[in-house]
């Protein structure tokens, strides 16, 4: 089967949108809950998390759930009733609290309270981390800074490796993937809770890399089906060049998420949301690369050599008459 991805590029675009539009609006609720686009981890704002569980070694300890609204309780009663509550793990015996920075003394006090109220914790599954403000804006300016640079030589390469269109649309579908990944887990914060981390921006600059990998090997054979065929219409060439490249795409993608498909049901709650991060920008990745900047580069394309004066066939045209001519004299 045929994908006619040039005849149906309106669709596609429209689809875009509405994953982009979506997650504008999740990014500009969160900027107004949080102060920031995304709902934020600790390694951002800083602060304590503390993650425990129950001591199921304990008779009945494990019996039923714990009630948030009990923990919520205790929380408000410590004076740290804006706290960040969630509940981890399938049976929901299991807590992490995100809080103000709290000293040795205030965090035994919390568990104290806590283990008082809803059960006893096991030590051997305690973590408490503290990261201070300061750095987590470093992590975030670095962190955005690398990103930035990633584009700029993502961009150059191209332009010397094509011409400076191919970069640029090349880069628009670098903007939607990561636009999209970003708008799912702004809406994900809202909906869920999920916060992002540091790993959160290592899974976007990972997704860069990826994502123009596709985007080059379909580059690659539009530029080799042009040379070949310098009269065929652009939009013919882009959607061969696609549809050589198809299977090839599919494969590399599928590979790919079935082994983080496996990291997020099975790598911990530390590398979920990084393993989540990754699935959604690869798919977005093939997605742009397949349907994003191939049509947008046919579209630029045609109207381009659509604004051309066609002296070329003209030339043409002149040469084989002359060429007639010439031929008819001497057989005179």
């Amino acid at each position: 089967m045929k994908l006619h991805v040039i005849r149906q590029r309106k669709l596609w675009w429209t689809l875009s949108s509405l994953f982009i539009l979506v997650g504008i609006i999740s990014m500009l609720i969160s900027w107004q809950q949080f102060g920031l686009p995304l709902r934020p981890s600790l390694d951002f704002i800083g602060g304590t998390r503390l993650q425990v569980e129950l001591d199921c070694s304990k008779p009945n300890a494990c019996e039923k759930p714990i009630d948030i609204a009990a923990v919520r309780e205790v929380m408000n009663t410590e004076g740290l009733g804006d706290s960040s509550i969630q509940l981890l793990g399938q049976e929901q015996q299991a807590l992490s609290i995100r809080t103000k920075p709290l000293s040795p003394d205030e965090r035994v006090k919390l568990l104290d309270a806590l283990g008082s109220k809803i059960g006893a914790f096991d030590p051997a599954k305690n973590q408490i981390d503290t990261v201070g403000p300061v750095i987590g804006r470093q992590l975030f300016a670095s962190g955005m800074l690398a990103l930035l640079v990633s584009f700029a030589l993502i961009t150059v390469y191209l332009s010397f490796r094509f011409q400076l269109d191919y970069a640029l649309f090349a880069i628009l579908a670098l903007f939607h993937d990561v636009l999209i990944t970003v708008g799912i887990f702004a809406l994900l914060g809202l909906l869920i809770g999920t916060e992002v981390d540091s790993l959160f921006i290592v899974a976007l600059l990972t997704i860069v890399g990826f994502s123009v990998n596709d985007t080059v090997v379909i580059y690659d054979r539009i530029r080799e089906t042009r040379a070949a065929h310098p009269d065929r219409p652009i939009d013919d060439i882009v959607d061969s060049a696609v549809n050589q490249t198809l299977t090839r795409s599919i494969n590399t993608t599928v590979t790919v998420l079935l082994t983080l498909f496996a990291i997020l049901l099975f790598g911990g709650e530390t590398l979920k949301n990084f393993a989540l991060a990754l699935i959604i920008g690869f798919t977005m990745g093939a997605y742009s690369s397949i349907f994003i900047a191939s049509t947008l580069l046919a579209l630029w394309r045609e109207r381009a050599e659509a604004l051309t004066p066609a002296t070329a066939t003209v030339d043409v045209g002149v040469s084989d008459r002359d060429s007639d001519i010439s031929a008819s004299s001497d057989d005179a």
